[in-house]
């Protein structure tokens, strides 16, 4: 039986978290002394009255989470983090419409980064600070980050961060969870505030600075300026994000030991890694290619903009120095494929995780061998450990989800008026949590304000389901999940 008083309780005291992450927001918008002050002061006193009536409800629950528990939990604090997270835009009238809103804050914590937003540079301060703010919480996630400061709230339960964590292998670097995420937080500081300096030292101001590190770290892509990263047309800028995408676009586990073990070795020898690398390298020298045929574009230039799209598109941070969109339509095939396989399992970014990749070529391989050999036993191994039965099983399920997922999503945007590019990209960008799209009516620079209310909420439910990793999401609407027994 779910344990609703629990789950209420953990709720409650979330909301108070989502309060204080306002507040923070409403700090910044008294320091400039703009009017979205009011708008936050009244969305702060809504949420915390929220929190209060949930934990009430949640009175004198048992601190004891089941793995159906997590998984129902999971789900309803990211869908009420948006649905309180998108009353500043109401309230301060920066928005029409309750479904941009959620639509745009959703987008925000499930750092896919596609904005409805038409000139985000006409936003106050403390709004920009916000869009940037749920991004970079919804990084590692919001339960997640719970568990490293409040690991009592959910009994440091196991099966909360198997439900929002990513990636088909759970490394452990410590027995107790509290502590593995506490590590993982430290190492999520450590790349944002370094990508902050070095924003700072090439040139950004530092409210830009803060607010493009927490869009790189997070993989979210949101910026405070309609350009982007273009904005600043910088040579130094472009490569400070490149190398920060890239570090953020790997398990944060093996970063963590690399960095505070010393165990290089397992860093620079893993497969994943080295896998996920070499598709950036290939992709990069492919679009060059056109760049420098079709674009003119001269090698050092190609190289800058070829990388900086690769990068942006594989780690699923959306963020962009230049139109994709009036490449070689080749290129965007290359870009639909990196948004399609994202970067590392265990990372901010979106996507089918790099392991997937890595493990699906190898379960091809061996059936071909099958094929020649019958008898023969092959195991798949990733890093000398061996994939089990069960495990590969999973792993075509998932494609399987995503690929079903993302075929409903096009068909039901094909049936809205949007153009089958666009359909096709806007459903692989959502699933992935990528943002940007490739086509001729959403580009990669414009918003998605032209999609019809009932596809922007279908994006959102589908961006729920991506960063989620689907089955998440999706086991809450089986028979199974709902039987007492």
């Amino acid at each position: 039986m779910i344990k609703f008083k629990l789950i209420y309780k953990v709720i409650g005291s979330l909301l108070f978290i989502e309060a204080m992450m306002m507040f923070y927001c409403f700090l910044v918008s008294l320091y400039y002394q703009e009017d979205d002050t009011f708008a936050f002061i009244i969305t702060i006193a809504i949420t915390v009255l929220a929190a209060i009536i949930f934990k009430y409800l949640g009175y004198h629950a048992e601190n004891s989470m089941g793995r159906r528990d997590a998984y129902l939990l999971v789900t309803l604090t990211w869908i009420v983090f948006s649905v309180f997270g998108a009353l500043p835009f109401i309230i301060g009238g920066y928005l029409e419409s309750y479904t941009d809103a959620f639509f745009e804050t959703m987008s925000g914590f499930t750092t896919t980064g596609a904005t409805i937003i038409d000139d985000v540079e006409s936003l106050p301060h403390g709004l920009l600070f916000w869009r940037s703010l749920t991004q970079w919480i919804g990084g590692l996630g919001i339960v997640f980050f719970t568990i490293a400061v409040l690991p009592s709230l959910v009994g440091g339960s196991v099966k909360v961060f198997s439900a929002e964590s990513t990636g088909p292998i759970k490394a452990k670097m410590h027995p107790r969870l509290s502590t593995n995420a506490k590590s993982i937080w430290v190492v999520y500081l450590l790349l944002t505030a370094g990508c902050t300096g070095c924003f700072y030292l090439s040139g950004m101001s530092l409210f830009d600075s803060i607010n493009y590190s927490m869009s790189i770290t997070a993989t979210g892509g949101f910026s405070t300026h309609n350009a982007s990263a273009g904005y600043f047309d910088s040579a130094a800028i472009d490569y400070t994000a490149i190398i920060f995408m890239l570090l953020s676009g790997t398990n944060f586990m093996l970063l963590y030991l690399a960095i505070f073990r010393g165990k290089l070795k397992s860093f620079v020898r893993d497969t994943e890694l080295r896998f996920y690398l070499s598709v950036v390298a290939v992709s990069t020298v492919v679009i060059m290619y056109f760049l420098i045929a079709d674009n003119d574009y001269s090698l050092i230039d190609s190289f800058r903009y070829a990388l900086f799209q690769v990068v942006s598109f594989i780690t699923t941070t959306g963020i962009f120095n230049d139109d994709a969109g009036k490449w070689h339509h080749i290129t965007w095939v290359v870009l639909s494929f990196c948004m399609f396989l994202g970067a590392c399992g265990g990372s901010t970014s979106g996507g089918l995780k790099s392991i997937r990749g890595a493990m699906l070529l190898k379960i091809v391989r061996n059936e071909f061998r099958h094929i020649i050999h019958p008898r023969a036993i092959l195991p798949v191994k990733i890093a000398n450990n061996n994939v089990t039965a069960q495990s590969q099983v999973r792993l075509l399920v998932f494609l399987a989800l995503y690929l079903a997922t993302c075929f409903f999503a096009y068909f039901c945007l094909i049936c809205m008026g949007v153009d089958s590019t666009n359909s096709m990209t806007i459903a692989i960008s959502c699933a992935s949590n990528v943002g940007p799209t490739l086509g001729l009516e959403i580009g990669p620079t414009m918003s998605w304000s032209m999609l019809p209310d009932v596809g922007k909420w279908i994006c959102s439910i589908l961006m729920l389901i991506g960063r989620l990793e689907f089955f998440s999401v999706l086991v809450l609407f089986t028979r199974a999940f709902w039987n007492e027994n």
